[in-house]
């Protein structure tokens, strides 16, 4: 793992600017406020910065100017103390120029993006800056299908990934920079090529918005006696589906390339299970149709549990509970006194019923002796 920069350690450090303050923005400045951090907060909607700080995420630039009867300055001229750390968590399709502005502004600044998309936005900052040496792009695998900063959170990125994408010519302090943040916001940090990270995430998180978009988007007409009986398999499915439209199109604009050549690997199977099932008698259709059914599985078993085996390795509990507040979290808390770790934990309730099913991942070794405890201790354990 990479060491600390000697600089980000150092405790009377300048601010940080942070650049777009959505969910993302806000969620930074919460988590860099809570350690003592000075923090900058700049947006395109003086509604939302005023929020961002009134959530305390930190400092609102333009509210700030406005009390002091300052008008039409650029943000140089705003700012007490230049930032040592830019963080730009604005919309992708304005991203690039942003980043090259701030580098422009701030010229002893490391400027990092959180963008989701990175190898377009670096080509465009080489190519238009002869200061990009001080820029790293980074993805902080994080977020929620609420948006602004009303939905930000300190804990946002706590042990999730956070992906640093220097580019050839970034400088070895400002990578290190760039990765110390990712470990002050408690993520889990990797450094990946901006190409290698635009696949990966192709695969794991845009073609997945895609189908769940697409299943979601044929429930428009289906009658709704036939939706009440929709079980938490299709609530999974299209989950995300609630996602930003806006943004997303500027995701899969950006990113269209890789996007789409997954697609057409998944299309050429859609062709080959629809042909199987234009015929299910037919020579080799149901050993098609198990096929798929066999890779899925196969596939799903590769995707790492809580702490990296896959999530086969865990025993599953299913208990019942009653649908009043607080009984999750007394069944919660019972497990946590029974020295029991959940490695995972879903929540599954059937719509006019006055329970719901939360299935619990645990430990094979804890599997029975969970059983008998929450059993004994009243609770109704589905075998």
């Amino acid at each position: 793992m990479m060491s600390h920069s000697p600089q980000a350690e150092t405790h009377s450090l300048p601010p940080v600017l942070i650049v777009g303050t959505g969910l993302l923005g806000a969620s930074v400045g919460l988590c860099l406020r809570s350690q003592g951090r000075d923090v900058y907060l700049v947006d395109v909607s003086p509604t939302v910065e005023a929020i961002a700080e009134d959530i305390g995420a930190g400092i609102s630039v333009h509210k700030r100017a406005q009390e002091r009867g300052l008008k039409n300055m650029p943000l140089p001229q705003l700012i007490p103390e230049a930032p040592y750390l830019v963080v730009v968590a604005a919309p992708p399709d304005v991203v690039a120029q942003i980043v090259i502005e701030q580098l422009q502004w701030w010229p002893h600044a490391t400027v990092v993006d959180l963008a989701s998309v990175k190898a377009p936005i670096a080509e465009t900052v080489i190519a238009s800056s002869s200061e990009a040496h001080r820029y790293v792009g980074a993805h902080p695998m994080a977020g929620r299908e609420r948006s602004g900063p009303v939905a930000a959170r300190a804990e946002l990125f706590t042990s999730r990934p956070f992906v640093v994408c220097p580019h050839h010519s970034s400088c070895e302090e400002s990578i290190k920079i760039a990765h110390h943040l990712g470990m002050e916001l408690g993520s889990l940090v990797t450094i990946m090529d901006a190409q290698e990270h635009d696949r990966s995430v192709a695969r794991i998180s845009h073609v997945p918005q895609v189908m769940s978009s697409l299943l979601a988007s044929r429930l428009q007409e289906t009658p709704l006696h036939a939706l009440s009986l929709a079980g938490q398999g299709l609530r999974d499915t299209v989950r995300i589906a609630g996602s930003e439209p806006t943004l997303w199109t500027q995701i899969l604009s950006a990113n269209a390339e890789h996007v789409r050549e997954t697609l057409l690997e998944i299309r050429q199977e859609l062709d080959r299970i629809i042909c199987s099932l234009e015929n299910p008698q037919g020579q080799g259709a149901r050993l098609s149709i198990a096929q798929m059914m066999r890779d899925g599985n196969a596939g799903v078993a590769r995707i790492p549990g809580k702490h990296g085996g896959a999530p086969s390795a865990f025993s599953q509990i299913v208990v019942l509970v009653e649908d009043t507040p607080g009984t999750l979290a007394q069944l919660l808390q019972e497990i946590g006194q029974l020295g029991v770790n959940l490695e995972d934990l879903r929540l599954e309730h059937s719509p006019g019923q006055p329970v719901g099913m939360v299935e619990l991942s645990v430990n094979p070794h804890e599997h029975e002796k969970l059983i008998e405890d929450l059993t004994n201790a009243g609770w109704k354990v589905v075998r």
